[in-house]
């Protein structure tokens, strides 16, 4: 559905100004720069990559709960439409397969995850634990599985596979995705919490 896609990445483009977000403002002392140019130096090749080598399964991990939370949605969602493009570019495919990539493996986890963040820590509390295990590790996995449960009810299957194997397929990829995010979230919140946007000491660290 082309214009179901293009739909989703237009308005979740045209919120981040509407909102007043100002997303480069989180770019001010270049704390986010590392985050920011390692999602678009590494995402477009895992994006690319069913592309560039014959698989069975073309399964395409997203990365884009790791960047929600490492640059915060508003910066997240333009990052993502330049990673859709790159990886396009890389692959040789054309325009509507960047915007594709950009609404299933890009805005729409990322929008997901930011829903399920935000009623994790409404139902939940800050606190370090719920912050790593249920925002950054099972909130990905929800975010990641659910985005592409949509893409499959879109008509989007994986070639030559059945509706119900692709979602197991699915299934497992986004607890690998959620994995990997969850591990580095930790990593970061020890020794780099400067590079997660969505984490503050102040507010999950208090003092007593």
């Amino acid at each position: 559905m082309p214009l179901l896609e293009s739909a989703l990445v237009v308005l979740a483009l045209a919120l981040v100004p509407a909102l007043a977000l100002r997303p480069w403002r989180l770019l001010a002392g270049g704390r986010l720069a590392v985050p920011l140019l390692a999602s678009i130096t590494v995402l477009p090749w895992l994006w690319a990559l069913p592309s560039l080598h014959a698989m069975p399964l073309q399964l395409q991990w997203s990365g884009a709960c790791l960047v929600l939370l490492t640059v915060g949605w508003p910066l997240a969602v333009p990052t993502l439409c330049v990673v859709a493009l790159a990886a396009a570019l890389i692959a040789g495919s054309g325009w509507a397969d960047a915007v594709s990539m950009a609404a299933w493996l890009g805005v729409l986890p990322a929008t997901l995850g930011l829903a399920i963040g935000a009623a994790v820590r409404r139902l939940l509390g800050t606190h370090p634990f719920v912050y790593l295990l249920g925002r950054a590790f099972l909130g990905s996995v929800l975010a990641l599985f659910a985005a592409s449960v949509l893409r499959q009810w879109s008509g989007q299957l994986l070639p030559g596979v059945g509706p119900n194997l692709s979602l197991v397929a699915h299934w497992l990829t986004a607890w690998g995705d959620a994995f990997v995010t969850g591990m580095l979230a930790a990593i970061f919140v020890a020794f780099k919490p400067e590079w997660l946007a969505t984490w503050s000491d102040r507010r999950f660290l208090p003092r007593p």
